[in-house]
């Protein structure tokens, strides 16, 4: 009987279309042949260069796309590891602060402007000049639902 390995992981699997290799693989082995295949015959032919300094320099435009195809770390192909390799080193700042949402903070200083904003209220009722009534904030309680106009 015929043993065949089935990985646990289905999501690691690949669908392999031509020549057993995946899309991703055929486009950038065939973007490499379509620029390395016709630099290493102008190189050859109108530059005069010998056949191994002319394969040698096909080697090095079309090892880029080699690399593409095939280097794959922790699920990423190799643009998406470049690209944060320079958001980190040039993009972003070096220095990144440890910063949260503090909404207590937010909370103490409108508490703390409406008590300034009823004393200077209070000020003028008492100077003479026209009063003018603020209410006091209520409690916002988020988790009662809202009411319907069919409630009201």
């Amino acid at each position: 009987m015929a043993y065949v390995p089935v990985p646990k992981d289905l999501t690691a699997v690949k669908t392999k279309v031509l020549f057993n290799l995946t899309k991703r693989q055929l486009v950038c082995f065939s973007g490499g042949a379509l620029v390395g295949v016709p630099l290493f015959f102008l190189l050859k032919g109108p530059a005069n260069l010998n056949a191994g300094a002319a394969s040698f320099c096909m080697v090095l435009v079309m090892l880029p796309f080699f690399l593409m195809a095939v280097y794959e770390k922790n699920g990423l192909p190799l643009e998406k590891i470049v690209r944060n390799i320079v958001r980190v080193l040039f993009l972003r700042s070096k220095q990144r602060p440890y910063q949260t949402n503090n909404y207590y903070a937010v909370l103490a200083r409108q508490s703390k402007l409406d008590k300034e904003v009823r004393w200077i209220v209070g000020k003028k009722a008492k100077t003479g000049h026209r009063a003018v009534i603020v209410p006091r904030r209520e409690a916002s309680n988020r988790s009662r639902r809202r009411k319907s106009p069919a409630d009201r």
